[in-house]
């Protein structure tokens, strides 16, 4: 582990001084945490071997039983990328609803899902509607919680059972990268410890070294790309867990650049959303294993209305190629639930690269703050300047 770390380290280094260099002072903190993300999942590895909260969890919750996640934003789509991954690998249904489903259907969502393991994620400790939501369970369900955060202290630690905390991933800019992909390595793990599934726990042991490698590649061709077109549109598409990375996608472009996008099933897009394909609309495919054929096929018919193209690929095929205007390719043996957490990262590098483009800063979207903290009074939201 020591001479993968030092390798990773100073690939990442390299793939640091080339990337901050060119970039100017606006979202340096939001690039460094994205190109810090291979370091960051080191700690998180050595951290799901020795942390005692970490392993007490792993020996309390039960993989045989229904697990709920709730969340908000980032952590909603990042739950349901987990409870994806879960219900194929363990075999039992898990899902996922945003905060405010559980705040004001409580009983039905208690009943629907039948859980009685439920993990509250907040990388801040503070989202006002995960509070509720840990404090509604704690006064009304026979339920075990694990609340997951990126804080040192937060009130959502006492609100729940178990709490799991990151503070190695926690981010200065406002917006989830690094933590987003540690949270889910770190459930990728656990899930893989409670399946006993040895050749995933060993893919994810390798996953630092090759993203870090694969960063010094790609990081400049992706950043060059989104700086170097403008679009009215963008379009993320997914199938199956993949889905839940377009939501997050669209949701990091979204809040990076204060541009539209929206996120769709991949082959759900010809069923009227085709309709906006034009050369100032972006699609960006995520393509899947089982989907590939068909997904494929979709790209071609949409590069022939005129819409511009970039595809996330674990290989790509000369097809592929001829009909996108940008491929990336993970370029990886390893199974694809082992590489959805670097499958996020290019949306991240575009999302960035989109902003810096109109003139803005990624580390400060406009309109946002790091959490969503409720107060009693009404404040009302800030005017939105025209990029």
């Amino acid at each position: 582990m020591k001479k993968t770390t030092r390798r990773v380290l100073k690939q990442n280094a390299r793939a640091s001084r080339g990337a901050l260099s060119a970039s100017r002072i606006a979202g340096r903190e939001t690039l460094q945490e994205i190109l810090s993300q291979p370091a960051t999942w080191l700690e998180t590895a050595r951290q799901f071997e020795q942390n005692a909260e970490l392993i007490h969890v792993s020996q309390l919750f039960s993989p045989q039983q229904p697990c709920l996640f709730v969340a908000c934003g980032s952590s909603y789509y990042l739950s349901r990328t987990i409870a994806a991954q879960w219900t194929k690998l363990l075999q039992v249904t898990c899902t996922a609803v945003p905060a405010s489903e559980l705040l004001f259907s409580s009983h039905e969502v208690m009943q629907r899902t039948s859980a009685r393991q439920v993990v509250l994620v907040s990388r801040s400790g503070k989202t006002t509607e995960v509070l509720r939501a840990a404090e509604w369970l704690k006064a009304n369900a026979a339920v075990q919680t694990l609340g997951v955060t990126c804080s040192k202290s937060s009130v959502l630690e006492e609100l729940c059972t178990h709490t799991l905390k990151l503070p190695w991933a926690e981010e200065k800019s406002m917006v989830m990268t690094r933590s987003f992909t540690s949270i889910l390595l770190l459930f990728e793990r656990l899930g893989a410890k409670f399946a006993g599934d040895d050749g995933l726990a060993s893919a994810l042991d390798g996953m630092p070294e090759k993203t870090a490698a694969w960063l010094a590649v790609n990081t400049d061709k992706i950043r060059a790309f989104g700086a170097r077109r403008r679009f009215a549109d963008f379009v993320f598409l997914g199938q199956g867990a993949h889905y839940w990375l377009a939501q997050e996608a669209a949701l990091k472009l979204t809040e990076m650049s204060s541009s539209y996008a929206q996120a769709y099933h991949t082959l759900e897009f010809r069923h009227g959303p085709k309709s906006i394909a034009t050369k100032d609309t972006l699609i960006t495919f995520f393509l899947s294993d089982a989907a590939a054929e068909e997904e494929s096929s979709l790209i071609g018919e949409l590069k022939k209305l005129g819409a511009a193209t970039l595809v996330v690929a674990n290989r790509a095929t000369p097809v592929l190629r001829g009909d996108s205007d940008l491929v990336i390719e993970l370029g990886l043996d390893e199974p694809e639930y082992a590489r959805l957490a670097m499958t996020a990262i290019p949306a991240q590098l575009l999302g960035l690269a989109v902003g810096l483009r109109k003139g803005l800063n990624p580390d400060v979207p406009k309109n946002l703050t790091r959490a969503v903290v409720l107060g009693s009074k009404k404040v009302a939201p800030a005017k939105r300047k025209r990029a």
